[in-house]
């Protein structure tokens, strides 16, 4: 099915309608990293706030980027029609696929913009070659003939480029250099990062089964994706733990989000379905944001 087919006739979508459409519940994946990486270049001495910042802007971009692509991609296969999530504006009928898929290459221009703006500034030209996967990657999760989040990798490439590469390219961008640290901390996030999306994906497990969409929750199963959700806030943890034997005892402050998420986890192990785990996917991402808060504490303070 191509952008110009009509699924439903677009009423006009509002601000609010955008706004949802960006799905503000996962823009605490596009921060915490850049606080995290930040954390670690203060600890080394190589703190830059205008790279910070540039950096945050590369990664504010992508993630809302790949929402609108992934509101795109799902409307036009018709996935979107009967969601228990927030409201997609192409499925909903409140956006014109051709504008959705704008408005997410807008994104991605943005991003690509700062992208440049980094790579001169630093010197590295080979961030090229990384912010042009960082894209490919943003499209390809729900787009393209073969999408790879239909074919159960969602995780793995959210974990490589909002934990690894977001981490760890932060604190390199300002140091110049790798650290042990910069993997440690890259791994909490990216592990966090994930457990976002399996709770989503736990959440609409379902839905995607009836349509035929392939995550990994459906290949798990309803047990195995619970079980994998709380192997990841454990290996969160340990990942912590690593950071501060790496760094500073500080760098503990980073396990603050255990208390903050242990409420989701026996949601999940529980048993809640559909609506009640959107509190649960809320609650991830806080978890998210306050670890890497954490985090960036505790290198400021050691």
């Amino acid at each position: 099915m191509s952008d110009s087919t009509p699924l439903l006739r677009p009423r006009g979508a509002t601000f609010a309608d955008w706004l949802e459409g960006a799905r503000p519940r996962t823009w605490p994946a596009a921060l915490s990293p850049v606080l995290a990486g930040s954390g670690v270049a203060w600890f080394f001495g190589g703190f830059n706030l205008g790279m910070a910042l540039l950096c945050l802007v590369v990664a504010f971009a992508l993630q809302v980027g790949v929402n609108y692509a992934n509101d795109y991609s799902d409307g036009i296969r018709g996935t979107d029609a009967d969601r228990i999530g927030p409201m997609r504006l192409v499925g909903s009928g409140a956006a014109s696929p051709k504008v959705v898929k704008a408005a997410a290459f807008a994104c991605f221009a943005v991003a690509a913009a700062a992208g440049l703006a980094l790579t001169i500034w630093s010197g590295h030209w080979w961030f090229l070659a990384v912010g042009a996967a960082c894209i490919v990657a943003a499209w390809f999760y729900t787009g393209g003939k073969r999408p790879y989040g239909y074919l159960g990798l969602g995780e793995v490439f959210v974990f490589v480029f909002f934990g690894l590469v977001a981490v760890a390219g932060t604190a390199f961008v300002q140091l110049g250099v790798w650290t042990v640290a910069s993997l440690w901390v890259a791994c909490a996030i990216g592990f966090l990062a994930c457990a976002i999306l399996v709770a989503n994906n736990l959440r609409d497990l379902a839905g995607d089964e009836a349509v035929g969409k392939r995550t990994l929750a459906t290949r798990l199963g309803d047990a195995g994706t619970r079980a994998f959700y709380a192997g990841l806030v454990i290996v969160t943890a340990v990942a912590v733990v690593g950071a501060a034997l790496t760094t500073t005892s500080w760098a503990l402050l980073g396990l603050v989000f255990v208390p903050v998420l242990v409420p989701a986890l026996l949601r999940v192990m529980r048993g809640a379905t559909g609506r009640s785990l959107i509190a649960v996917l809320k609650a991830t991402g806080i978890a998210e944001l306050i670890c890497a808060a954490g985090l960036f504490a505790g290198f400021v303070i050691g």
